[in-house]
């Protein structure tokens, strides 16, 4: 089979799951109001689907907009900031979808955090209660997502932890009792429990080391195996290669690329120059940083954000690319095999 025919049969794959989304999310859109009338578009025009059975990785580099984007979806933007577009989150067997961005703070707080949509957070020191131990919380968590008798609470409490690579040991400690990376395991033993039909999963491997973030994402990748969906946001390529369906990159507070996760890592590659260029600083690939920095996301250029970094720029770089066909360049980059 030619590399142009495995890329249709990725594709073909991805748009099937598509079909079944858990989540549509059309035109997301977040900007911050400052001070002096000012503005900061933080996640612009974002579009994408996130089937059934499949996981999703957003990557990008550090304040692209990312973690913006998943605090939107769950209603827990700051009071100055401005969210539009539609996140249609599917019912379950026919029932009428939810939009996350529409929906008021009872909605959310009620029937869709935690129930419907879990998440594991980028800062789990901000979730984790800190008068009350890791045991108590994932016991009360239970509680409240699966009606579990008092009597099997302990044993529910302890599977989720083990799920999340949390030692025993340490549930009778509290959060500030904890490292970094236990308080990250914590906290996705806490967002595993309800089964939630989407979980976010927001730098999930913060702090763990090789063998723990192995066994994080492969947790994760189960959650969404059973016919659930996995929004996996990281800028750790090799965990987003380890157990992702697709690739979305983010750059500048805008989607510019969305690839089956087969091209993106393999010998094909991303289309993207910037996707191309995450890849090639990585240590086992060219190990050649992208020159310069991200534009600040108050001062984004009117052309392409990428254009001052980008080695393929032009004048037609002036105009800002459209995405389309799941890609925004006016420079697409060759397949390499």
């Amino acid at each position: 089979m030619t590399a142009e025919n495995v890329l249709r049969a990725l594709e073909a794959v991805s748009a099937e799951r598509a079909g079944d989304a858990v989540l549509s999310v059309r035109n997301l859109s977040v900007r911050f109001r400052l001070r002096g009338g000012r503005s900061v578009e933080a996640v612009s025009d974002a579009d994408f689907d996130l089937g059934a059975g499949e996981c999703l990785a957003l990557v990008g580099e550090s304040g692209c907009g990312k973690s913006v984007l998943a605090s939107a979806l769950l209603g827990l933007l700051p009071a100055n900031a401005e969210a539009s577009g539609t996140a249609l989150l599917a019912g379950r067997d026919g029932a009428a979808g939810t939009d996350l961005l529409a929906a008021d703070e009872k909605t959310l707080a009620r029937t869709v955090r935690g129930r419907r949509v879990g998440l594991v957070p980028q800062s789990p020191a901000a979730h984790l209660t800190p008068v009350r131990t890791v045991r108590s919380q994932l016991e009360e968590t239970v509680r409240a997502l699966t009606g579990t008798s008092r009597r099997a609470r302990r044993k529910a409490a302890e599977d989720a932890a083990e799920r999340a690579a949390f030692p025993a040991g340490h549930l009778d400690r509290y959060p500030h009792e904890l490292s970094g990376g236990l308080a990250q395991r914590a906290a996705t033993a806490l967002a595993l429990i309800g089964d939630a039909r989407l979980l976010l999963a927001d730098e999930p491997t913060t702090g763990l080391d090789r063998d723990l973030v192995d066994r994080t994402v492969d947790e994760l990748r189960r959650h969404a195996d059973d016919g659930r969906a996995l929004l996996l946001i990281t800028h750790d390529l090799a965990a987003a290669a380890r157990i992702a369906d697709r690739v979305a990159v983010m750059y500048a507070g805008r989607i510019v690329e969305i690839a089956p996760a087969q091209r993106f890592f393999g010998p094909t590659g991303p289309r993207h120059p910037y996707a191309r260029g995450l890849l090639d600083a990585l240590p086992d690939r060219a190990f050649t940083p992208i020159p310069g920095m991200p534009p600040e996301l108050s001062a984004l250029p009117e052309g392409c954000a990428f254009a001052p970094r980008c080695p393929l720029a032009d004048e037609r770089c002036a105009t800002r690319p459209e995405f389309t066909a799941h890609l925004a360049c006016h420079h697409p980059e060759r397949p390499r095999a």
